[in-house]
């Protein structure tokens, strides 16, 4: 059985404070306001589908927990794909109701397959985070697309997340494709829905609905965890009858040690200029307890420009020094125990392009 323990909530890096709640409140009330009845029979008799989509928009409506019925144990992989930052790894989080992914404003932060799991009395979903489709251009990108290919193939029910702020394009139309291909149960969440305007909603959900004839679709906001639970709710219903895969109490299948290199990696992309993080990668070197508790951890930062290791360590070691203190302070949280880090640099010229060390650094 695989196990790992279970994690501790981690508190959002200081650069990914939640919006301002005016701000948020507007363009939700302006949704409301473009999709509500406006005549006076139409508010005291709304019809049927005004509600459902009403309750699709604004969490309207029951959760499996609450509101229906399950008889047996119903357990299953559900994946998560779609495009680069559209927020995959955030609606994750959202849904585990845990940080087990990191994230960033950089696309492509997933570099791998990662579990996260969500149990609810008979019910456990174990969720395929995906990196984000796109068009490889060196061995590392391989490795990612095949991980988010092999998503579909392995998941019982595919969540195909999008960017509802923007109309569906070619990228996404070859999504859909191999989503259809994948004869899976699919929802599609239009993430972002704090950004689509009231007037392109129609259109915007007719859009990416036609890509995937039949599929249920829910507007969600991951970041604040809006219409989440409506999101939990569907992909519920469509569990298959199964035992439960992993323990009740497991959240994810990463060990410490990975984690940890993932959010020393978080932290670089949230401090480091645009043309770094895409050639960096961590890997976890030395990993002690001691007696009182304190975890020290040695780690290494391989990036593929000597100009780039200038960069990484800063004026004075500077940005070192701050990339280690905010990734010290998430992986206490995540271990709930003090934390020494310390971080080295090093150089291997273009890593990405090489099979051997993109394997070798743990990618598939």
């Amino acid at each position: 059985m695989p196990r790992s323990p279970r994690r501790h909530a981690a508190a959002p890096p200081e650069a990914q404070d939640a919006p301002d709640a005016a701000a948020l409140e507007q363009p939700l009330e302006a949704l409301e306001t473009a999709v509500a009845p406006t005549d006076g029979d139409a508010i005291m008799a709304p019809s049927p589908d005004d509600l459902a989509l009403l309750g699709r928009l604004f969490g309207r409506g029951q959760s499996v927990v609450e509101g229906e019925e399950t008889e047996g144990s119903r357990s299953g992989f559900v994946a998560l794909i779609g495009q680069p930052n559209v927020g995959k790894s955030t609606l994750l989080n959202a849904l585990v109701g845990e940080k087990v992914a990191i994230v960033s404003p950089r696309p492509q932060t997933t570099r791998r397959r990662i579990l996260g799991i969500r149990t609810e009395g008979p019910l456990q979903a174990v969720f395929i985070d995906t990196p984000g489709l796109h068009r490889p251009v060196h061995e590392l990108g391989k490795s990612m697309v095949r991980a988010a290919r092999a998503g579909i193939r392995d998941a019982d029910v595919v969540v195909w997340v999008v960017d509802a702020s923007h109309a569906p394009d070619a990228a996404d139309a070859v999504t859909a494709g191999r989503v259809k291909r994948g004869a899976r149960p699919v929802i599609v969440a239009l993430n972002k829905a704090d950004l689509l305007k009231p007037e392109d909603i129609t259109a915007r959900v007719a859009a990416y609905s036609a890509l995937v004839d039949g599929a249920e679709w829910v507007l969600t906001i991951a970041r604040t965890g809006h219409n989440v639970a409506i999101l939990w709710s569907a992909i519920a219903r469509l569990l298959p009858a199964h035992a439960a895969l992993y323990d009740e109490d497991q959240l994810t299948d990463q060990s410490d040690r990975q984690f940890a290199a993932e959010l020393i990696r978080e932290a670089a992309l949230m401090h480091l200029q645009e043309e770094v993080p895409h050639g960096l990668s961590v890997q976890i070197e030395d990993w002690k307890t001691r007696e009182d508790g304190l975890v020290q951890i040695g780690a290494k930062i391989f990036v593929e420009r000597q100009g780039h290791k200038a960069i990484v360590i800063g004026k004075g070691g500077q940005m070192l020094k701050t990339i280690g203190t905010a990734a010290r302070k998430e992986i206490e949280r995540n271990l709930d125990t003090r934390v020494f880090l310390e971080l080295f640099v090093t150089v291997k010229p273009h890593w990405r392009r090489s099979s051997v060390e993109v394997q070798r650094l743990g990618f598939d």
